[in-house]
C-alpha cells in the first residue's frame, strides 16, 4: 500500500468522530472531550417511503454547499476542497449506485472525498436526503416517459416489487433496467425490445415507486440554513423582474423602515419581513446602510435545487431597524438578509414563512469594529505532518486558532498571496493554505477573509514543499504563540531537538507514526530541528505498541482529518497530472473505481493541469469501461 495513503487514512480515523480508544486506561488531558461516535448502520432501508420533499429540505442544508444545486459537484464549499466533489447528478454516477449505498455515504462519510458523517440526521431523514439525491439525473419529462411505457408493456404487472422498500434499497438502476430486460423471480421481462433511452426512463420510473414524491415537509424537518441557501441561488434575469402577482408587476422596490403605529393593509399572500442590526462598533450605524433581501423557493420539479426568486433592497434605520413590507409569502418561501459593512459581507441567518402566517422575523445582524490587526488570535494548537516522497517532502501545518476579542480581524494576504500569521517552512516552496470545513466559517474579502468574534475554534491549513534529503533541516518561524506544537513523523524517521519531548511510536488504527511535541511557542520563536532516517513501508503496528494521552491530541477534530485529506487529494492528484503513464483499463476491479478514476480526471481538467482534447479522449475512455461493466 503507497505510504502516503496510508498515512492520510490512518489520520482520518485518528482525527475523526470515530469510535476510537486506547489500549490502556489513561487520564484525558484537561478540557477533553471524548469524540461522538458515528452513527452505526441499522437495517439497509428505510421503514417508511423517502419523502423527496423533505430530502429537498434536507439537501438544501447540509448538501448544496459542497455537491451544488443540482449535484454536479460546484457548490461554493466544495470548489474549495481542494478535490473534485463527486457530481452525483449525473447518469453515469448515479445509475450505478444503490440508495442503500448512499445511505451508507451519509450515514458513515466518506473521509478520503472531505464529506464527513452526518450524525445530525436521523434514520429516516438520511434515507429521504438520499432519495431527493437520486433524483436530479431524471426530469419530469423522463419519468413520464418511463410511466407511459410501463403501463404499456406491462399493463397486468404487479407494483408490489417496486414498493418493497428492503428490495429496492439494495438495487442500483442499473440493475432495475437489467430487470426491466431480463425480469427475475418477480417481475417478468417486459422490455426487451425498449431502445436504451427507455429501458433507462422505466427504470427512473420504478424508482420513485419507492418513493414518497408528493408529502408536504413538516415542521420539526431541518430546513435550510442562510449559507446553505446562498450558496446555491441562482440570480433572477433582469428581464423577469421582482415577482408579480396575477400578471402584474408587485410596484416598487420594498423600502426598509421604521414599523409604524397603524399597520399597513396587506393583500392576501403578502405580509411583512423585518429584521435588525445588532450594533456592536461603538459607532452609530451609517446612514446610508443598504440592506438586501433575498427570498428562495423550491420549485415543484425535485431535481432541482432552491432558487432565488425575490430581491429587494431598502436603507436601515437610525435604530438598527428594516422592514420590508408587502413582500409576497407563501409558505414555506425562505428569507435572509444581507448587509456589506466596510467591505465585509455579512447575513442573517434565515427565516421561512410559516403556514398560517405571513409576517416574518428575521435573526438580528451582528456589526462589530474591524481591525487588521492578527496578533489578539491565539493559536491554541499547531500541528505538522511530513509526507515522504521520492524527491519532495510534503508539509502539512494545521492552525486551531480563536479570536477572543470583540472586533472582526481582517486578514489581508501579502503580495506572495500568504497569510500573515503564518510563515512557511524555510527553504520551501509550492506554499498554499485552505479554510477548514467543519470549523468556524471564515468570512471571505477581496484579498484575504475576516475572522468574526466567536466562541468556537477557526482552522486553516498550510502546505509546503521540501527538497528531500538524507538529513533534512527543518526550520519555522511562528508569529503568533501557539500553546502546542506536535510533530508527526513516519516510522522509521526521527527528529533531534532538545526542547521536544519525545512521545515515542504511536499505534494509530493499526499504523506506527513517530511523534514529538513542543510547549509554549513564543511569538517570533523557531520551531528547528532535523530529521534522518527513511519512512518505513506501511506495516500493522504490534499489539503491545506503547500508547500515551497525546494520541488524543484532536481525536475529536473532524475538521482536521477533513482538510488534511483534502490537502493530500489536491497534491496527489496534481502529481498524477505530471505522470504520463496512463492507468490501464484492467487495473479496474469494479466500477466505483472507475468513477473514482472519472472524479479525479475532472478535477484535473478543472484545476487547468490537462488539455481539453487529452480530458474528452480519456473521459470517453472511462465511460466505454464503466459501461461494460454495467
Amino acid at each position: 500500500m503507497n505510504y502516503r495513503f496510508t498515512i492520510i487514512l490512518a489520520l482520518a480515523f485518528l482525527l475523526s468522530a470515530c469510535n476510537f480508544t486506547l489500549a490502556e486506561d489513561i487520564t484525558p488531558p484537561p478540557n477533553y472531550v471524548p469524540p461522538t461516535p458515528a452513527p452505526t448502520l441499522g437495517p439497509l432501508y428505510p421503514t417508511q417511503a423517502p419523502s423527496v420533499e423533505n430530502g429537498a429540505l434536507i439537501y438544501a442544508e447540509k448538501c448544496a454547499p459542497c455537491h451544488g444545486a443540482t449535484g454536479l459537484g460546484d457548490g461554493e464549499q466544495g470548489i474549495q476542497l481542494g478535490v473534485t466533489v463527486p457530481a452525483f447528478g449525473l447518469p453515469e454516477l448515479a445509475r450505478p449506485a444503490s440508495p442503500a449505498h448512499w445511505y451508507t455515504t451519509v450515514t458513515q462519510g466518506n473521509m478520503e472525498r472531505f464529506m464527513p458523517p452526518f450524525r445530525s440526521l436521523n434514520d429516516q431523514e438520511r434515507w429521504d436526503v438520499v432519495a431527493y439525491a437520486l433524483m436530479f439525473h431524471t426530469t419530469d419529462e423522463q419519468l413520464e416517459k418511463g410511466r407511459e411505457l410501463f403501463e404499456a408493456n406491462c399493463a397486468n404487472c404487479s407494483t408490489d416489487f417496486f414498493k418493497d422498500q428492503a428490495k429496492m434499497s439494495a438495487l442500483s438502476e442499473v440493475e432495475l433496467a437489467r430487470i426491466v430486460k431480463q425480469g427475475n423471480e418477480d417481475v417478468q421481462a417486459f422490455g426487451s425490445t425498449l431502445a436504451e433511452d427507455e429501458v433507462w426512463a422505466v427504470a427512473a420510473y420504478l424508482r420513485t415507486l419507492s418513493f414518497d414524491t408528493a408529502s408536504i415537509a413538516s415542521a420539526s424537518t431541518p430546513l435550510p440554513t442562510a449559507e446553505a441557501v446562498t450558496v446555491t441561488k441562482t440570480p433572477v434575469p433582469a428581464e423577469t423582474g421582482i415577482p408579480t402577482e396575477q400578471g402584474l408587476p408587485i410596484e416598487g422596490t420594498a423600502q426598509a423602515q421604521v414599523p409604524s403605529e397603524v399597520e399597513p393593509v396587506l393583500r392576501e399572500g403578502f405580509g411583512n419581513v423585518s429584521g435588525s442590526i445588532e450594533n456592536k462598533t461603538g459607532a452609530d450605524l451609517p446612514s446610508d446602510l443598504k440592506v438586501t433581501l433575498h427570498g428562495f423557493d423550491h420549485g415543484a420539479d425535485p431535481s432541482a435545487g432552491p432558487q432565488e426568486v425575490l430581491t429587494l433592497e431598502g436603507t436601515v434605520n437610525a435604530n438598527g431597524t428594516f422592514v420590508f413590507e408587502n413582500v409576497e409569502a407563501p409558505p414555506n418561501r425562505i428569507y435572509i438578509a444581507e448587509l456589506t459593512f466596510e467591505g465585509i459581507n455579512l447575513q442573517s441567518d434565515f427565516a421561512m414563512v410559516q403556514e398560517g402566517s405571513t409576517n416574518v422575523s428575521l435573526p438580528p445582524i451582528t456589526l462589530y469594529h474591524l481591525t487588521d490587526d492578527t496578533s489578539a488570535l491565539v493559536i491554541d494548537e499547531a500541528r505538522i505532518f511530513f509526507e515522504y516522497g521520492n524527491d519532495k517532502v510534503q508539509v502539512f501545518n494545521v492552525y486551531l486558532f480563536r479570536n477572543p476579542t470583540d472586533e472582526i480581524i481582517v486578514v489581508k494576504l501579502n503580495e506572495d498571496s500568504e497569510v500573515p500569521f503564518i510563515k512557511a517552512p524555510e527553504g520551501s516552496s509550492d506554499f498554499g493554505y485552505e479554510p477548514m470545513q467543519d470549523t468556524e466559517r471564515l468570512v471571505a474579502t477581496d484579498n484575504g477573509f475576516a475572522v468574526p468574534p466567536s466562541e468556537g475554534t477557526y482552522g486553516l491549513i498550510a502546505f509546503a514543499s521540501l527538497s528531500n534529503a538524507k538529513e533534512l533541516k527543518f526550520s519555522q518561524e511562528f508569529v503568533l504563540p501557539a500553546t502546542t506544537v506536535s510533530v508527526f513523523l513516519p516510522e522509521g524517521t526521527k527528529a533531534e531537538n532538545a526542547q521536544m519531548t519525545d512521545l515515542g511510536v504511536q499505534a494509530i488504527q493499526g499504523f506506527n507514526f513517530q511523534i514529538y511535541e513542543l510547549n509554549n511557542i513564543g511569538a517570533g520563536d523557531k520551531v528547528a530541528f532535523s530529521i534522518s532516517g527513511s519512512p518505513q513501508e506501511a506495516s500493522a503496528a504490534a499489539p503491545e505498541a506503547s500508547t500515551n494521552q497525546n494520541l488524543l491530541i484532536g481525536a475529536g477534530a473532524l475538521g482536521v482529518a477533513l482538510i488534511l485529506a483534502g490537502a493530500w487529494m489536491y497534491l496527489r492528484d496534481r502529481n498524477r497530472a505530471q505522470d504520463d503513464d496512463e492507468t490501464e483499463d484492467d487495473e479496474f476491479d469494479s466500477a466505483e473505481d472507475v468513477m473514482d478514476a472519472v472524479i479525479a480526471l475532472d478535477d484535473l481538467h478543472r484545476t487547468k493541469k490537462i488539455s481539453d482534447e487529452a480530458y474528452q479522449k480519456r473521459r470517453a475512455q472511462l465511460k466505454e469501461i464503466l459501461k461494460g461493466m454495467m
